[in-house]
């Protein structure tokens, strides 16, 4: 870190922990504190933009992906929760919610009597679409906060990690 430069919160907490344990290497964690703290500050500046159209993290989330589907605009449940990462469990919540405010329709699935298929009604998409504008607006404040140069490159070192982190997806 520059001299010049105040320290900050992580800096501050890896000098106390090499006063109190010199014996550990606590370098990762001014990589990993500042992501955290870096992931922290960009939900809270992501979750702005979504309260404004009325929705959590995770409606946002299910709605863009429905969205993504392309026409019809649906999926099955299963299928949202593997798009969007969560648990069935606490799919079915946010479409309840989502459901609820007359956003989403869930019908039987024609090819399984037993199966659901939540679509998104135009109401539901005429939202999204204004709010997933606005949210890219949004993004492109936050990444502009760097030069092009510094965003390209921590794309592909965000990259590079990610692929060590998580197994390569399998096409079905």
């Amino acid at each position: 870190m520059d001299e010049q430069q105040p320290k900050d919160r992580v800096a501050r907490i890896q000098d106390e922990w090499r006063r109190e344990r010199p014996e550990l290497d606590v370098t990762p964690q001014g990589v990993i504190g500042r992501l955290h703290r870096l992931a922290d500050r960009l939900g809270e500046e992501l979750r702005l933009v979504y309260g404004r159209y009325g929705l959590s993290e995770g409606e946002f989330d299910v709605l863009c992906a429905l969205r993504r589907a392309g026409e019809p605009y649906e999926r099955a449940p299963g299928e949202l929760a593997a798009h969007t990462m969560v648990t069935t469990g606490a799919m079915t919540k946010r479409i309840d919610r989502l459901e609820k405010a007359g956003l989403v329709t869930r019908r039987r699935s024609a090819d399984d009597q037993r199966g659901r298929i939540v679509a998104l009604t135009a109401p539901g998409q005429d939202l999204i679409d204004r709010a997933f504008a606005e949210h890219m607006h949004n993004e492109r404040r936050l990444v502009d906060l760097l030069s092009a140069d510094e965003a390209s490159s921590l794309e592909t070192l965000l990259t590079t990690w990610l692929s060590h982190l998580e197994p390569p997806r399998i096409r079905s």
